[in-house]
C-alpha cells in the first residue's frame, strides 16, 4: 500500500482534490471531517473542550467561532487545543489505513501536513495549489471571512511555495477543473502501479 499525503494551504481546492481521488475509487480519510466528529454534538472531545475553553462548547458541539477568537490570536492556546486534537486524529487515521489495507493506495487528506509532522508518517506528499491572487478570492468569498482573518491563518500554515518545493506532486487548481481532474487519474494509475511491484 502507498499513503499518500495530500495538503494544500486555505483556499487552494483541496477538498475539490480530494474528491476527485475518491472519484477513482481511492479511499480518502479527512482530517477536518474527523475533528469535525470529534467536536459535533456527541463528540469525544466536548468535554475537554470545554474544560479547556470555557464557553465554546453548546447543544450543537464547538462553536467553531467562538473557539477560532479564542486560539487565533493565543498560540499557547492553540499548542493547547492541538496536543488534545492531534493524537486522537492520528489514532482515527491509523484505524482509518487499517480497515483499507486490501488497497493499493489510500490517501490522507490533512491540511497542516507539514506543519504538524504529518509529512513523516506518509510515502508520498500531492499539494495542491493554485495562484496566490485565485486562493485569496476564493477564501474571501466564504461566509465571514475577512482579509484580516485570512492574513492570520496564512501566517500559521507553510507558504505555499515551500509546500510545493517540498511535494513530491503538485495537483494545480489553477486551471481548468477537467485537467486537474487528469492529473488526479494520472497519479493514482501511476501510484497504484507502483504498489503492485
Amino acid at each position: 500500500m502507498i499513503v499518500l499525503g495530500l495538503t494544500g494551504s486555505i483556499g487552494m481546492g483541496k477538498s475539490t482534490v480530494a474528491a476527485m481521488f475518491r472519484a477513482e475509487g481511492v479511499p480518502v480519510f479527512d482530517a477536518d471531517a474527523a475533528v469535525h466528529a470529534l467536536q459535533g454534538p456527541g463528540g469525544r472531545l466536548l468535554r475537554e473542550i470545554e474544560t479547556l475553553f470555557p464557553g465554546s462548547t453548546g447543544l450543537r458541539g464547538v462553536d467553531r467561532r467562538a473557539l477560532g477568537q479564542i486560539v487565533l490570536h493565543d498560540r499557547a492556546a492553540l499548542a493547547r487545543l492541538e496536543r488534545l486534537i492531534h493524537p486522537a486524529v492520528a489514532r482515527m487515521q491509523r484505524e482509518f489505513i487499517g480497515r483499507h489495507r486490501a488497497h493499493r493506495l489510500v490517501v490522507l487528506d490533512i491540511p497542516l501536513l507539514f506543519e504538524k509532522g504529518g509529512w513523516r508518517r506518509v510515502d508520498r506528499i500531492a499539494v495542491v495549489s493554485a495562484p496566490a491572487w485565485m486562493q485569496r478570492a476564493r477564501v474571501l468569498a466564504r461566509p465571514g471571512m475577512t482579509a484580516a482573518r485570512l492574513a492570520v491563518i496564512r501566517a500559521l500554515q507553510t507558504p505555499d511555495a515551500e509546500k510545493r518545493r517540498r511535494a513530491d506532486f503538485i495537483l494545480d487548481t489553477g486551471v481548468q477543473r477537467v485537467r486537474t481532474r487528469a492529473a488526479v487519474r494520472q497519479l493514482t494509475a501511476c501510484l497504484r502501479a507502483q504498489a503492485v511491484r
